[in-house]
Formats: structure tokens, sequence, C-alpha cells
């Protein structure tokens, strides 16, 4: 019988052994178990002696003259190729027998019980249960404490949860590193680009003269003639006069030559879309670098803090896996203590009910007949009687020193017989 709802199954048969057989019979044969036979049986005072009331021994003394006789006449042998223990008693009285029997079976008994269960077995797992329950009770009373202290619930889930947030930020930084440094390139491409872009374009280009320019000029060229020719009427070509207005004659024509050869230019210029797309392509780029920074810092802030709640959580979970291991201890303690408990309550009960894992096959019974029929033993004795008698004559006789006739003097003394006197009868 267990303290479970269901038993272990029993798949093969628990043989008792030889050792256990042998120590079963020596505790049969323990001469403290002797004792207390004798004692109830008054077995101490069975002698001859102690029947005519002229023995002065002390009872110590009879006790062991009577345990002595009890252990003579006791036989305790297991049975060849089973797992029975037959016992043998010889008396001259068959109820003195049987009595013997029974009470060595019934102290037997007592005594085993003694020895397999001892006593006060119950009282201590049941003291331990309850220790064991306190301490349950204060390990989960510190485990309940660690949550609402540090409000974890599950440290362990909460650290794999944050390790998973670390990851995913680790991740998250990555990206935005690699996209802070491709933003970074693509800068620097627009601004290669821009520097190899012009600002402006010409978008159309006007040639003219310069029509007053050239009227002026040729009216002036026109009255330079005009006075050189009234001039020379006057003086000659090599008149300081006269050659000055030559010299103005000469520059105003190369005025006019130089105006007829290059006539105003007017050109028309427009913002180059190239240019224009690489400047708005570099500031949008280096806002995106800005907001990218901006999301990197923060990215990496977070990581921190997530592996500073990720350590915590660590620690945490150690001292919360600490005070789950103390609390599952603690309740396998009591469990084991309950159980063991139930077990020696169910043994004492067992025990006091005489249920035991040893019993009686056969109990002794009164015998109707003799061990050996009477006339037998009677035969047997007086045979036995005259052959020791006989025995002792011739020993007697071989042993005794006297010369009984004279040719044994002769032959031990080894001198003559002169004379012998017949020894006469009584």
């Amino acid at each position: 019988m267990t303290p479970q709802a269901n038993g272990p199954l029993q798949l093969s048969r628990n043989d008792v052994s030889e050792e256990d057989l042998n120590s079963e019979v020596d505790l049969l044969r323990d001469e403290s178990l002797l004792r207390a036979v004798v004692k109830a049986n008054g077995l101490q005072t069975r002698g001859v002696l102690d029947r005519l009331g002229l023995s002065h021994d002390s009872p110590e003394r009879r006790t062991a003259r009577g345990v002595r006789s009890l252990a003579a006449r006791l036989h305790v042998e297991p049975v060849r190729k089973s797992n029975l223990i037959a016992i043998r008693y010889e008396a001259s009285d068959p109820v003195l027998a049987a009595q013997v029997l029974n009470t060595l079976a019934a102290l037997y008994l007592e005594k085993q019980t003694s020895l397999h269960r001892p006593t006060g077995e119950f009282a201590f797992f049941e003291y331990q249960a309850a220790q064991s329950r306190a301490n349950l009770e204060g390990a989960q009373q510190r485990l309940v404490e660690f949550g609402r202290t540090d409000g974890i619930v599950s440290a362990a889930l909460e650290r794999d949860n944050s390790l998973q947030r670390c990851g995913e930020l680790e991740a998250a930084y990555r990206q935005a590193r690699i996209a802070r440094a491709d933003v970074e390139q693509r800068i620097q491409n627009l601004r290669r680009q821009m520097q190899s872009f012009p600002a402006r374009s010409t978008a159309d280009i006007r040639t003219a003269d310069n029509g007053q320019l050239l009227e002026a000029l040729k009216s002036r060229l026109l009255e330079l003639q005009l006075k050189r020719t009234e001039l020379l009427k006057v003086y000659e070509p090599t008149y300081l006069l006269v050659r000055e207005v030559d010299e103005q004659i000469a520059h105003t024509r190369a005025t006019l030559t130089t105006e007829q050869a290059s006539p105003t230019r007017e050109e028309t210029t427009e913002k180059d879309p190239n240019y224009e797309w690489a400047k708005a392509e570099l500031e949008k780029v280096q806002v995106e670098q800005g907001a990218l920074a901006a999301r990197e810092v923060a990215i990496a802030n977070e990581l921190l803090a997530s592996r500073k709640e990720a350590r915590e959580l660590g620690e945490a979970a150690v001292r919360q896996q600490d005070l789950i291991r103390e609390m599952k201890t603690a309740e396998d303690t009591y469990l084991l203590y309950t159980r063991k408990s139930e077990e020696a309550r169910i043994g004492d009960a067992l025990d006091e009910r005489g249920i035991l894992n040893v019993a009686v096959a056969t109990p002794p019974v009164v015998p109707a007949l003799p061990k050996r029929p009477g006339w037998l033993v009677g035969l047997t004795a007086i045979m036995a009687a005259g052959a020791a008698s006989t025995a002792i004559c011739f020993v007697a006789d071989y042993l005794d020193p006297v010369l009984r006739t004279p040719s044994e003097v002769a032959e031990c003394l080894r001198v003559p017989v002169l004379a012998s006197l017949p020894r006469e009868a009584a």
C-alpha cells in the first residue's frame, strides 16, 4: 500500500533472498527473544531440583539455564527452495511444546514489527512535513515579494523579449548607418555634378548693329571730310590743321570699321535645369541626412537603454530563478515528507491490525502422539544400560592393580611363588 492514488505496477515478483531468510532465522534464535519465551512459559523452573524446591540458584541463573535448554531443543532452519522457515521444539509435555512455539511466534512478530517499523516514525515525518510546509510558504512569499517589488512577472520571458528588441534595434541601427553612408555618398556625387554643371545657360542670342552710333560716325566722317576740303583750299596738305583733320578722319573710319565689324550682341540666359535638379536633390538629400543622423542617435540611445534593461532583467531572472528553485526544492521536500508521513501512517495502521510481511503459515498444534514410542525408548534404554554396565566391568577389571592368582604374581614379579592362601568367601 502506498500513499499515491495508483500504486506502482509490479511486473516482477519480489522473491525473498537467502540473506533475508538467514536474517530471520538468526532473529528467531536471538537470546533476548528466547529469554522472553522462557519467562512467558516458566521454563526456568522446569528442572528436577527446582520442582523439589532444592535448588538454591538465583533467578538469573535459572533463566540462563532455561534459555540454554530452550536453545538446545529449539530447531530453526529454512526450508530448501522456499521462503519458509521451519521451527521445531522438543519437550516432554506436548501442550507445553505448542505453547512455547505459539509464544515464540507472537514475540517474533512483535520483534519483527519493532525492527522494521521503528516507533515515532509517523510523528517525525509529520513534524518534518509541517516544517517543510512553513519553508514552502516562506519561499512562495519571497517570490511574490520579488515580483511585487521589482514589477516583474516573468524575468526570463521579459529578458528574452528585451534581447529580441536589442537585436531588432541593432539591425535598425546598422540599416540607419548604411542609409546615412549612402546619403553622404549621394551628397558628394551631387556636389561634384553641381560643379560640372553651369548655374545658367544661354537661351537666345541676337546680333544687331548700333545704328545711332554708325550714323553719328558717318556724319562725323562727312564733316571731317568737308572740313579737310575747305582747309585744302587754303592750306597745303602738309599743314598742321590739315594733318590733324586727316588723323581725325582716319580715327573715325577706324572706329566706323570696328563698329561695323563687331555688331551689338544680345544674349538671353536662364537657369540650367541639370544644375537646378542637382541643387534640389542636394537640398533634399541634406534634409534626409539630418533626419537619418537624428534617427541613428535615437536608435543608439534606445539600444543602450535596451541593453541596460536586458542586463538588469538577466540579473533579475537569475534571482527569480533562484527563488523558483528554492520554492521547487521546498515543494519537493514538502511532498516527500508528506508521502513519507502518509506511508508511516499506513504502516502504523497496518501494524496495529497485524498486517505484516511475515505470517505463520502453519500454527503449532498439540501432537496426539509422541515423537518416539515408549516401548522402543525403554528397550533402547535397557540395551544401552546392559552394554554400558558390561563395558564398565571390563574397564574396572582391566584397571584394577590387585594380583589374584600365583601365576599373575610370578608373571608380574618374575620370582617363584612358594605358597598361596586362597581368599575365603564372604
